[in-house]
């Protein structure tokens, strides 16, 4: 019961609640207003107007949410009048529905932001079927009230952000930090859990894209709040917990261990990893603690905890070196060491935020510069040049832009031709379900039919029960507010009450209410089975054909982390921003290539062609990004040798593989790469410094020198990481080639 009651607090304080309060407010008050004035009969336009603009209010840099509810007034205003001067002419109105599908859904290239632009002026060409005004006057007099509900749910929006200024940056931070907390419990089955290892490093592909999501729009909601003053002091607290989350979030890809290694070097001594893996697990649980005190506002738990999980994992190094005895305990310890160390630095790192939320002074200072700051910024293009890009049936969006049109016009003949009452609904259901790949279309149809179910049962019930207009208003009002608070979190139970609010608000127009909800649900299953045929017969887009862009755009990324990792490691001072921001890109990349494998998932069996090739590919990629993390992570965080010319020769070589995948997948010219034998041998005498370093340690053991001084232990740690992860990363890099040319063979060239 407690933790049911803390889930309710945690989504009344949510700011996804706060905007179903704001569309609430913006509905309401102009509503009640007209009808006390007496001029209710102009609220309903208000009201659409009101509506219909609230898509574009999502968190991010404050500046280009109002450019975009601006943009979104002005498009859904244009629209409504089209749609409605284009009625009384069937061939006119059939045209305006294939150049607005078309256009207005292109849009979408743009970015999520332009395509919730995109959904309001779809959303306005539905809505305006059901807007009965014939002469011009009355439909200029509909147009401007809608034009001025947007501006008022502008001015809502407005009073919102400047009385809770921090709040969705707030629930942005604790979205961030409760996904980090399991991704880290994840990682940490990864250590252990041999069996099921293959479905969590799959489940790792989806909140890697998650948490990047969430730093991304974090970056722009932060990054470009400066003002000429400074950041406030509040904006301050929230960007260095945005920095440490990206710190431990970084900290756990560079601990992607080689797996299969570690089962060999524990074989049977796998209860000394249990530490670790403790460890891990009640860091990440404290993350998701910290998440929900950052809404809560309540007290910050003890650390305690977190430092004995510490000093258990640091006593597990020593009784594993008393059990298995050194030099043949040598590899295991330093194994756990460096699995030690990022955790100790991800412990730092969770410190940090909670000197932050607890407000210690001086807790930490922000010392990143402005034309720095610009570079952690992915900034959209809204240059035509990027429409004019998409447009060929190579562009995902292009084709989806064309199956949505096909479907609209068919949806609506459909309607037409068969005298459907409200069938603008099966309009509405295409555009609302209907998405670039078959896999989200088709899970949206299934979650929209049975939240539609699932309304229509309730409202019969509430029917059953009372012909009251007064509780049919308050459901509906109320229903509406719960539906636009979901509708990021629960598609299926925002569906449902979504379906509550319509019947209840056309029950009060409308006596017969078992009509509406009959209608309701037919509608809404016709509009369901042509947006999932239409996804896969007309243009289909499956995700094997959208693969390669992608695939090319992370071998490139992470070929530029590599050389990046390369040239911190000559001079840190120098090259540590360049680093920084090749770390981001590489991260972002793979991002999006897990992405699209698990749209890939989505995908009817039949096909997912070469699905387990390209899951190699995937985690081929993920493990190589991961090996060059864990590389820097070191180099960052400890005082090291300078780089030997193996270590060079080596990072070219496994370049030049890299650069050949590249080649061989985008047709492009193959250059000459290192001999195979001078790799060979740089890796010999690259771990041939390892076991010297090992040979002189052991040999001051035998001597009686049994204590370790911390240098010895740095060289010897930075011997071993970087002599195994090179060898492991060249072993990664031709893997990588031959599954890339086998992926160019099997499915680009059959294209």
């Amino acid at each position: 019961m407690k933790e049911k009651l803390k889930l309710l607090e945690l989504f009344l304080k949510s700011s996804n609640f706060d905007r179903g309060i704001r569309l609430g407010v913006g509905i309401a008050v102009p509503f009640a207003v007209l009808y006390f004035l007496g001029y209710v009969e102009y609220a309903p336009a208000v009201v659409v107007g009101t509506f219909l603009n609230a898509p574009g209010d999502i968190p991010g840099s404050f500046k280009r949410k109002i450019n975009a509810i601006l943009v979104s007034i002005g498009l859904t205003m244009v629209i409504t009048a089209i749609i409605l001067f284009s009625k009384p002419f069937l061939p006119l109105l059939v045209v305006a529905l294939l150049t607005i599908s078309f256009i207005v859904s292109l849009i979408s290239v743009y970015g999520f932001r332009a395509s919730l632009v995109s959904f309001s002026g779809l959303l306005a060409m539905v809505m305006a079927f059901a807007i009965q005004k014939e002469t011009p006057h009355e439909i200029l007099v509909q147009v401007g009230l809608m034009g001025v509900g947007g501006l008022w749910y502008l001015v809502v929006s407005f009073v919102f952000q400047k009385l809770a200024p921090v709040k969705d940056q707030n629930q942005l931070l604790s979205d961030t930090l409760l996904l980090i907390g399991e991704y880290l419990k994840l990682r940490a089955k990864l250590l252990t859990g041999k069996a099921k290892r293959d479905e969590h490093v799959k489940q790792t592909f989806v909140l890697q894209h998650k948490i990047n999501e969430k730093h991304e729009t974090l970056r722009e909601a932060l990054l470009t709040s400066r003002k000429r003053s400074g950041r406030s002091h509040y904006e301050e607290k929230q960007l260095l917990i945005l920095l440490s989350s990206i710190r431990i979030f970084e900290l756990i890809e560079a601990k992607h261990l080689d797996y299969k290694l570690i089962d060999e070097v524990f074989g049977k001594h796998k209860e000394f990893l249990k530490a670790s893996k403790k460890l891990s697990k009640i860091m990440g649980n404290h993350l998701i603690r910290l998440s929900e005190l950052l809404i809560q506002k309540d007290k910050i738990p003890n650390k305690d905890t977190l430092l004995t999980a510490l000093s258990n994992a640091n006593e597990s190094i020593t009784n594993y070196v008393d059990t298995v005895k050194l030099p043949a305990a040598r590899e295991g310890a330093l194994m756990l060491k460096n699995l030690y160390d990022y955790q100790e630095q991800i412990l730092q790192e969770i410190k940090a935020i909670r000197r932050v939320m607890a407000n210690v002074k001086n807790a930490s200072v922000v010392s990143l510069k402005r034309e720095d700051s610009s570079h952690f910024l992915t900034l959209q293009e809204y240059r035509l040049n990027v429409l004019s890009q998409n447009f060929s049936l190579d562009s995902t969006m292009f084709r989806h832009s064309l199956r949505l049109t096909i479907a609209i016009v068919v949806a609506y003949l459909i309607g037409f031709l068969f005298d459907i009452q409200n069938s603008y609904w099966i309009l509405l259901t295409i555009i609302v379900i209907m998405r670039p790949s078959y896999g989200l279309t088709k899970e949206r149809s299934k979650d929209r039919i049975i939240g539609t179910l699932i309304g229509a049962a309730f409202a019969v019930s509430i029917v059953l029960l009372t012909q009251n207009i007064v509780v049919y208003s308050a459901l509906a009002f109320v229903s509406m507010i719960l539906a636009f608070s979901l509708i990021q979190q629960n598609y299926k139970y925002s569906a449902a009450l979504i379906t509550i609010s319509i019947v209840f608000v056309y029950s009060v127009i409308n006596p017969n209410a078992f009509e509406v909800i009959q209608f309701r649900v037919i509608d809404t299953i016709i509009g369901a089975v042509i947006a999932v045929v239409a996804n896969y017969l007309i243009f289909p887009s499956w995700e094997v054909n959208n693969l390669k862009q992608v695939l090319l755009n992370t071998l490139t990324m992470n070929r530029k982390y590599l050389l990046a990792t390369h040239e911190l490691y000559q001079d840190i001072n120098k090259n540590n921003h360049a680093y920084s921001v090749a770390r981001k890109e590489a991260f972002l990349a793979i991002s999006n290539l897990n992405a699209a494998f698990q749209r890939l998932t989505q995908d009817p069996k039949s096909k997912q062609k070469e699905f387990q090739l390209i899951y190699e590919i995937v985690t081929l990629n993920q493990t190589m990004i991961s090996a060059i993390a864990s590389i820097g992570n070191f180099i960052v965080s400890h005082k090291t040798t300078p780089a030997s010319k193996e270590f060079n020769l080596l990072i070219e070589k496994i370049s030049n593989t890299l650069q050949f995948s590249f080649d061989s997948l985008a047709h492009t010219e193959i250059k000459q790469g290192v001999a195979e034998e001078n790799s060979e041998d740089a890796q010999e005498k690259l771990l041939g410094k390892y076991h010297q370093l090992s040979s002189l340690r052991d040999e001051n053991i035998r001597q009686g020198n049994t204590e370790l001084d911390t240098e010895t232990l740095h060289e010897l740690q930075e011997a071993y990481l970087m002599a195994n992860h090179l060898n492991w990363l060249k072993s990664l890099s031709e893997n990588l080639k031959k599954a890339t040319e086998r992926y160019r063979m099997a499915i680009v060239e059959s294209e």
